[in-house]
Formats: structure tokens, C-alpha cells, sequence
């Protein structure tokens, strides 16, 4: 078992840096340790798992403005008034679905 103490900003950088390798706090200090140890690198994010990341936080946009969007369409359907929020969610769209190709693209870059 190994213990050390860290200042209240060494905590929050460890922490931040952990989180963004989806690791436990545990796990990070011992392959950190173990890569200092080695001389070897330490733990680094894996741009493919922050691709994925990314790709699921905007699949879920894409969901939620699409049930919006979805609603808009059918108000203007039934009404055949503009419901005023129509523009608003396309617009949403279009953004989340750009984001969607831009991880693609980034996606593809690193498996080429």
C-alpha cells in the first residue's frame, strides 16, 4: 500500500486528470506511479475514448432536439401556424449534427 498527501491543487489537478481518462482515482495514481517508476509515459487519453465520448454526448443532443424538432413539425402540421420554436430547433440541429461531423472527421484522422 502506498499513501502520499497532496496540496488542495495538486487534489484537483489529479482529479482532472484522472476524469478525463475515465479512470478511479486509484487506478490513475498507480499507473502514474508506475510509469514514473519505469521512465516510462504516463497515462495519456485516448483520443478514439474521447471521440467516443464526444460522440455520445452529441448523440443524445441529437435525440433531444430531434423529439423538439419532431413536436415543432407537428404543431405547424396541425395548426399550419409557425409554433415560433421551429426555426430555433433546426438550428439546434444543424449545430449538433456539424459537431457530429467534425468527431467523424477527427475519428477518421486518427484510424487512417
Amino acid at each position: 500500500m502506498v499513501k502520499f498527501v497532496l496540496t488542495e491543487q495538486e487534489y484537483a489537478d489529479f482529479r482532472k486528470a484522472a476524469k478525463r481518462l475515465g479512470m478511479a482515482y486509484g487506478a490513475y495514481a498507480a499507473e502514474a506511479a508506475l510509469a514514473a517508476a519505469r521512465m516510462a509515459n504516463p497515462p495519456m487519453p485516448d483520443p478514439l475514448r474521447e471521440a467516443l465520448i464526444e460522440l455520445m454526448h452529441a448523440s443524445g443532443q441529437v435525440r433531444r432536439i430531434g423529439v423538439n424538432l419532431n413536436q415543432a413539425v407537428a404543431a405547424l402540421n396541425a395548426t399550419g401556424i409557425d409554433p415560433g420554436n421551429l426555426l430555433p430547433y433546426a438550428t439546434a440541429c444543424l449545430r449538433a449534427v456539424q459537431r457530429l461531423d467534425g468527431v467523424a472527421e477527427a475519428v477518421r484522422k486518427t484510424i487512417r
